[in-house]
Order: structure tokens, then sequence, then C-alpha cells
């Protein structure tokens, strides 16, 4: 799904879709819609948006992080109501993920990088 433009409220477990608001006139994935349509073609319900994704497997430490599980991102590390972000693991440095208007579907690096370091909250992998 590389290259698939964002759209914010897009995606869902049958791929991409047009989304809500600014969203409304492009067919894409936000970042929880691109999480859920990749988990539900490996046969898991996570739901569609980053707090029922948060709470859809088990927490795992980041150095066990391995490709697929969930990295989630918040205002606030401490506060996991203020998730906003989440990215699929490629592997413990990389994520693909859907990062905002005007982007598309990519892979970054997260880890080192000083503005995802200071947002992360944490790991999941979805229970399958």
């Amino acid at each position: 799904m590389r290259g698939v433009p964002y759209s914010w409220g897009g995606g869902g477990p049958n791929g991409p879709s047009y989304g809500i608001e600014h969203g409304a006139h492009i067919r894409g994935f936000d970042c929880s819609g691109l999480a859920e349509y990749a988990w539900a073609k490996a046969g898991a319900r996570i739901g569609g948006h980053t707090s029922t994704q948060w709470n859809a497997g088990t927490r795992i430490p980041r150095s066990q992080i391995r490709p697929g599980d969930l990295i989630f991102f918040a205002h606030d590390p401490a506060r996991p109501a203020t998730i906003h972000h989440v990215g699929i693991a490629v592997d413990a440095t990389r994520m693909v993920h859907a990062p905002s208007t005007g982007s598309t579907v990519r892979i970054d690096t997260w880890a080192g990088d000083s503005y995802r370091e200071l947002g992360f909250i944490g790991a999941v992998r979805p229970a399958t």
C-alpha cells in the first residue's frame, strides 16, 4: 500500500476508502485505517481507531518489537488517551504508516527521530 494517499478517516479492513472532513475527497488511508487493513489481512480484528488498537493485543517491550507490531505515539506518553498516531513495525527502528494530510503511505525511521522518540508510548502485538 506504499504510495496510497493519506485520507483523514480513510481506510479500513477492506482497504483504502474516502475519508471524512478534510479527507472526504481523497481515497486512501489514515494511520489507524492502514493498521486495521493490514491486520485484517492477517485475520485479526483490531478496530479502526488508535484507542481501540492500543487495547487490541499484548504490550511489547521496545526491545522485543518485531515486524507487524503496532507502534504508538502520544502527545503525552504518560497518558494513553493522548495517542494520536500508529505505525506498523517493519523492524525495531522503521515503520510503515500513513503520516499526515498531503503525504502517502511510506516507510520511515522512527527510532532516533527526536519528534517520534518524544512521543513513543509503546508497542502492541495484536492477537490473531
